[in-house]
């Protein structure tokens, strides 16, 4: 699980240590993720950390190579590490290294974690994608934030191609909007929990059967 040591990805790692899986919560900021860890080991619950920036191709690396030493596979990959800035007002008018950096950190480089991970998915297994609303090319433009909502439009992109290009190995791979809950990006006015947000991811990870290259907002498909 990427960008796990707060928010929705916190709460999912919870969950799914709580159900006996083991897992590994993963984070840019070590001190952060092992802060995470011990609140979870405070709750007696069994979950790894381990450091790992998502825009630096040869830390991803290594977390691959950790992994694929210390467990042999990965059974669900969770790609959950994102940004949002304050810039972020218009394509027009944004600095391009601002657009740039939110695309490459909320797209580019959920593709690099995925090409360093997936030989670790054994025949089966599951990608999933946390995605947003805003990435919708159904739903109206709210002008909010734009180059994120880009950045999620081409994360769908992303899932679809991979779903097709890993079909053969029966790994599905899916995008969900958790939608707008409670977290240091949502702001304290959203409506939702991270609860709430969590429950698609938990079951997209755990259902004994699930669909591959779609898009999905409590636990229903919604077109993309």
């Amino acid at each position: 699980m990427t960008g796990a040591n707060k928010g929705i990805g916190f709460e999912i790692v919870r969950q799914l240590a709580k159900l006996g899986h083991q897992v590994i919560l993963t984070a840019r900021d070590g001190s952060k993720g092992l802060e995470a860890q011990k609140k979870l080991q405070a709750e007696n619950l069994n979950v790894n950390f381990l450091a790992m920036d998502i825009t630096q191709e040869e830390s991803i690396q290594q977390a691959a190579n950790k992994v694929r030493t210390d467990c042999g596979k990965l059974d669900v990959l969770i790609n959950n590490a994102a940004i949002s800035l304050h810039d972020d007002h218009s394509l027009l008018q944004n600095d391009s290294a601002i657009t740039a950096e939110i695309i490459n950190t909320n797209a580019f480089a959920q593709l690099a974690v995925t090409k360093a991970f997936h030989p670790l998915i054994p025949n089966g297994g599951r990608i999933i994608m946390i995605s947003s609303g805003g990435g919708s090319m159904t739903d109206p433009v709210g002008g909010w934030s734009p180059a994120y909502c880009v950045s999620k439009s081409f994360l769908g992109a992303i899932t679809r191609h991979l779903a097709y290009e890993l079909s053969s190995r029966m790994i599905s791979v899916n995008a969900l909007d958790p939608g707008w809950v409670k977290t240091d990006m949502g702001g304290r006015s959203a409506p939702g929990s991270v609860e709430e947000g969590a429950d698609t991811p938990l079951w997209l990870a755990t259902a004994d059967k699930i669909a591959t290259g779609k898009f999905f907002r409590n636990r229903r498909e919604i077109p993309w």
